[in-house]
């Protein structure tokens, strides 16, 4: 986030210097307030394209094994440029590398599910899922595994058909 501030100021910097230098060149016929206003468009610009660019940089900094799963884009209306081509702003990674299975539980997995947010710290969570029934879990206090691979206290969610978190567990594992 902070070289993300520098990164602005300096393109507001840069876009100041450029036109004082047109300016110069052109032996001051542009008007004087065209250099604050083209530090402003500068540093817009900057920011724009550094909120588009979060996820392809972060999805590339993923260590192998890691899927995405899941994006969320948003629009907003002090961004107008969101209704064009919506900003993502959060991920689902899904750990292929460390999915787990039982010999007698074939269709029930369990994987590291982490979520990515532009401003927020990564959660992970274990979601166990159950591949034949389309539901997932996630793994807290109160799940007891018995003898067998059975599951007893899990919160069951009956995901939607096409669900991508267990479409990604269940075609990796």
């Amino acid at each position: 986030m902070f070289l993300e501030l520098i990164a602005t100021f300096v393109a507001g910097i840069a876009g100041a210097g450029l036109v004082m230098l047109i300016n110069r060149v052109l032996g001051g016929r542009l008007p004087r307030w065209f250099a604050p206003i083209a530090a402003g468009v500068a540093m817009l610009l900057t920011t724009i394209s550094s909120e588009y660019s979060w996820f392809e940089r972060t999805k590339d900094t993923l260590p192998d094994g890691m899927i995405v799963a899941q994006t969320v884009e948003s629009k907003a209306f002090y961004r107008p440029w969101t209704y064009l081509y919506p900003i993502t702003e959060r991920f689902v990674a899904i750990d292929t590398a460390t999915i787990q299975r039982h010999p007698d539980q074939p269709d029930m997995r369990l994987a590291n599910a982490y979520f990515f947010g532009r401003w927020a710290p990564v959660n992970r969570l274990p979601v166990l899922t159950d591949c034949q029934t389309s539901r997932r879990a996630a793994l807290t206090d109160g799940i007891t595994f018995e003898d067998g691979g059975t599951i007893s206290g899990a919160q069951w969610v009956t995901a939607s058909e096409g669900d991508q978190i267990i479409t990604t567990i269940c075609g990796a594992g």
